[in-house]
């Protein structure tokens, strides 16, 4: 009995084996080499960018922008600060550039009030003369410079506002809370003979 008891566990054993080893035979499968294609290399043509120009518009097409931005382009207006005219200028700009008449006369004279936005440009051309020909055309803090730009950002601000950004970044606005910086942008790119 002990024998026969030996012989039932070594078949279970052989069964065992056996059935564990076809069940293994059916997860493993033979590497199968499947055909390969070539790469196929698809000529392409390099991406090609023209050259990016501003669009350079007049003088006169300048001096409309700013006095439509400044005052709808009257000259008979007067805002809340005392700014007046077409370019919007205060009493000590103008003492500043030699224009001394009363405040009737500045805005009755188109003719006063575009001589004194002449002599402005020319004066903050004057002012920003290094940093126009050094940075024209150029990225700074994320603007593109341009000399109406500058010039317009001057308008707004003064032209020490603009020589502070140049160094520290700093975006000066007027009492609207307008920034130099959308000046320049907004007005950047016009042909200016100043």
């Amino acid at each position: 009995m002990k024998n026969l008891f030996k012989l039932g566990i070594c078949l279970a054993s052989v069964m065992f084996m056996m059935a564990f080893k076809s069940y293994r035979a059916k997860i493993i499968n033979p590497i199968v080499k499947l055909p390969v294609k070539g790469i196929t290399i698809i000529p392409t043509e390099p991406l090609k960018v023209g050259k990016i120009e501003l669009i350079v518009t007049s003088h006169q097409a300048f001096l409309d922008a700013i006095g439509f931005r400044e005052s709808g382009n009257r000259y008979d207006i007067v805002n809340r600060y005392g700014y007046m005219g077409k370019y919007q200028f205060g009493r000590k700009t103008l003492r500043g550039l030699g224009f001394k008449m009363s405040k009737e006369e500045f805005l009755n004279s188109p003719l006063l009030q575009e001589q004194a936005m002449h002599a402005l440009l020319k004066q903050n051309k004057r002012s920003l003369r290094k940093y126009i020909a050094k940075y024209d055309g150029k990225y700074i803090h994320g603007v593109l410079v341009t000399e109406s730009g500058l010039l317009a950002a001057a308008h707004l601000g003064g032209a020490g506002s603009v020589k502070k950004w140049f160094r520290t970044g700093k975006v000066r606005k007027d009492g609207n809370g307008v920034k130099i910086t959308s000046y320049m942008e907004r007005f950047g790119g016009y042909d200016l003979n100043v």
